[in-house]
């Protein structure tokens, strides 16, 4: 077999600003899922640091929005538009999530409350029906 044979790929040499632009991109891509997860971590750790993890939502929204803008113009591997697009969809559950636990506040308060000191299952299940009681009647 002749390995010369057929073209050969052209390895060029890339210029200083796109290696600059590659390394901007994956420190934004990096600090945006960071933020993603931050979000999340926060979101689950108490309902009292909802105001955090909204503050967290909206930088993740715009730090992804500014990454899949880069990724796309400077043409950056697909991993990190895969990863931008699925981040960017977390954070759009999350924003759900925040403006839910933001209106409902009162009643996640007092399930979390009521869920704490439940040690057994008779006492969660009665949280919840006590959380479901609380709700407006539409939302049963």
């Amino acid at each position: 077999m002749n390995s010369g044979v057929g073209p050969t790929p052209q390895h060029q040499p890339q210029s200083e600003a796109a290696k600059s632009a590659l390394a901007v991109t994956h420190t934004l891509f990096r600090t945006f899922l960071l933020t993603v997860l931050g979000a999340l971590f926060v979101y689950i750790l108490n309902i009292s640091y909802v105001w955090l993890s909204g503050i967290l939502t909206v930088i993740a929204a715009v730090l992804g929005v500014v990454v899949l803008v880069r990724a796309i113009r400077f043409k950056q591997p697909r991993i990190v538009l895969f990863g931008t697009i699925s981040g960017l969809v977390v954070t759009a559950i999350m924003c759900l999530l925040v403006l839910t636990a933001v209106v409902f506040f009162q009643q996640v308060t007092t399930l979390e409350n009521c869920a704490r000191g439940a040690l057994t299952l008779h006492a969660q299940n009665s949280c919840q029906v006590d959380f479901q009681n609380s709700l407006p009647s539409g939302l049963r």
